[in-house]
């Protein structure tokens, strides 16, 4: 089977991390990123859960926004007492 290169970016940090764990696994990157392709390929999906992160959903940025709007604008900005946890 014909041999193709492909190329793309990522984080320098993460890059060196992969190397380190394949190399612990007895893989190259490349391997890896083979093992991924042809798993893709065969289940016509990814191989594992992607979930999004609940905080990040469209009500929360927005309430978010309209919380840092008040801030700016000096409403919402009452003092509070702190509350003491038990320990």
């Amino acid at each position: 089977m014909a041999q193709t290169m492909v190329n793309f970016r990522m984080d320098a940090e993460l890059k060196r991390n992969m190397e380190m764990i394949c190399k612990d696994m007895g893989l190259t990157p490349s391997a890896a990123y083979t093992l991924f392709a042809k798993k893709v390929t065969q289940e016509r999906r990814i191989p594992f859960e992607i979930t999004a992160d609940p905080f990040y959903n469209t009500q929360n940025i927005e309430r978010l926004k309209r919380a840092v709007s008040d801030i700016k604008a000096g409403r919402n900005m009452s003092e509070h007492d702190l509350i003491e946890a038990d320990n």
